[in-house]
């Protein structure tokens, strides 16, 4: 049984897409609707950075969907249905629209544009400096929730990403994540590193964010969709349109659960993970899940091995 999965923001570089665009027709019409859908070449600026202005949050967002929707369009071109093959689909944060796409909830053009408000409502909701995120490594949840609590000091300082078993990502303002910093090694964290990010992600500051998107969905509603996807904010599978409407109003501000919903979705029977579009969820896949498959799919290369395996 396999899941097919969607990084989130992180896993953008310069160079992105550029070999699929070269060798498939399939790709490059994703990347062309992207860029019609957007107004903006995003894809030269995938291509040819600068890397500053890729990583910019209103950038990143839709760039890793469409380099994850390539990816699963040249598939579906040499003949891997995604919905024939798959028993579910998951992604992480961004990458649950990306997930979401890839069964048909959004159109290509619906989910570019949502990404791309999503990035600006997310940015717009802290001003730049107030918020920050770090990660917590060597870490499991009850550590870095008990870190949290001691750094939050009337501050938000909240577990925006449990990510993996030993690493965990707080987000708040900037002021109680340099405390947790401070205070990592005293709670039991091997390290603690502060994210390069210009907003602090998954956590109450982003109610703004969150209203925003809510109205967004209102007018652009998913629809119906061709298998399961585990909500980041539920670790459970969602199979009603209606119901993944709200999840991702609530993921603006909620936790993304991914580790439990890797163990979730590996006790419903998934044996294989398939990433497509990066190289960031499969190695947390199998620190969580040891006993799976875990295979990223990025170039030519990586799609037909796998559709010789499938």
């Amino acid at each position: 049984m396999i899941a097919f999965v969607f990084p989130g923001q992180g896993s953008q570089k310069v160079g992105m897409g550029a070999e699929l665009a070269d060798a498939s027709a399939a790709a490059r019409e994703v990347f062309e609707e992207v860029d019609e859908a957007l107004k903006q070449k995003l894809s030269a600026l995938m291509r040819e950075g600068p890397e500053s202005e890729l990583t910019l949050t209103a950038n990143a967002q839709p760039a890793i969907m469409a380099n994850a929707l390539a990816v699963a369009r040249v598939l579906e071109a040499g003949g891997v249905s995604l919905a024939e093959k798959g028993e579910a689909v998951a992604g992480h944060s961004l990458g649950e629209y990306s997930a979401l796409a890839s069964v048909g909830a959004f159109s290509l053009t619906d989910t570019a544009k949502l990404l791309r408000l999503r990035g600006i409502a997310m940015q717009d909701a802290v001003p730049i400096g107030e918020g920050a995120m770090c990660a917590l490594l060597g870490a499991d949840l009850e550590k870095a929730q008990g870190l949290a609590e001691a750094a939050a000091q009337g501050q938000v300082c909240e577990v925006a990403n449990d990510n993996d078993p030993g690493q965990v990502v707080l987000s708040g303002h900037a002021e109680a994540i340099d405390r947790a910093i401070e205070m990592a090694k005293d709670h039991g964290c091997k390290r603690a590193i502060k994210l390069p990010v210009s907003a602090p992600f998954h956590c109450s500051l982003m109610q703004p964010a969150a209203l925003r998107m809510k109205t967004a969905l209102g007018e652009t509603p998913p629809q119906s969709f061709r298998l399961p996807v585990y909500a980041n904010v539920t670790a459970a599978p969602v199979t009603d349109a209606a119901s993944e409407q709200g999840l991702l109003v609530e993921q603006i501000t909620g936790r993304v659960r991914w580790r439990e919903s890797v163990i979730a979705m590996e006790k419903a029977g998934i044996s294989h993970f398939v990433e497509l579009g990066g190289k960031v969820l499969g190695p947390m896949i199998r620190k969580i899940a040891p006993d799976v498959t875990a295979t990223s799919i990025i170039g030519m290369d990586d799609i037909e091995a796998l559709a010789k395996n499938i």
